[in-house]
């Protein structure tokens, strides 16, 4: 089933669109086939399908390496999600920008290396896909706090649910 592909605001950030087939009895969705992210010249070796589960107000990030290329689909429920460019040497460094990501709307949200991600949950519950390009290294992971008034991201909530590593990740 084809795909639909268009680029973001940020440079090498893409947004992905896969087919959907509907009828009486429900949906069909291929959300990943490499021959089709290889027509639309995405060549990237996916080694690792991640699956989180959250309630709403849980916002996770904003998490980041120099490695990862991550695949990012809201299968449940309806996301915040923001992508921050946090290559140093760009100029795009610290430039975000957000999307609705749910399981209505299907989008993928393909980030590069070096851009750090974040989601709010905004629905009751949420059930997010991520595939990963690399295997989880502790030693490469950086994070940025989700509030930092550098970037300035206009988070739809005030007082977020987050993890004690979330919590405690320093400023810019």
């Amino acid at each position: 089933m084809p795909i639909t592909v268009s680029k973001t605001e940020l440079d090498g950030v893409l947004k992905i669109v896969p087919s959907v087939f509907q009828d009486h009895r429900g949906r069909y969705i291929e959300t990943y086939n490499i021959e089709d992210y290889a027509k639309n010249g995405i060549d990237i070796k996916f080694v690792r399908d991640d699956i989180s589960t959250s309630v709403k107000n849980v916002l996770r990030g904003i998490h980041y390496d120099n490695k990862t290329w991550k695949l990012i689909q809201c299968m449940y429920g309806e996301i915040f999600f923001a992508v921050v460019n946090m290559n140093v040497n760009s100029e795009q460094f610290l430039k975000w920008q957000t999307f609705i990501l749910d399981s209505g709307n299907r989008h993928q949200i393909l980030v590069p290396p070096g851009f750090g991600n974040a989601h709010l949950v905004l629905s009751d519950e949420c059930i997010f896909h991520y595939k990963m390009s690399e295997y989880y290294d502790p030693e490469n992971e950086k994070g940025v706090k989700w509030n930092d008034p550098k970037l300035n991201i206009n988070w739809p909530v005030e007082n977020p649910i987050l993890s004690e590593k979330d919590s405690n990740t320093k400023l810019l």
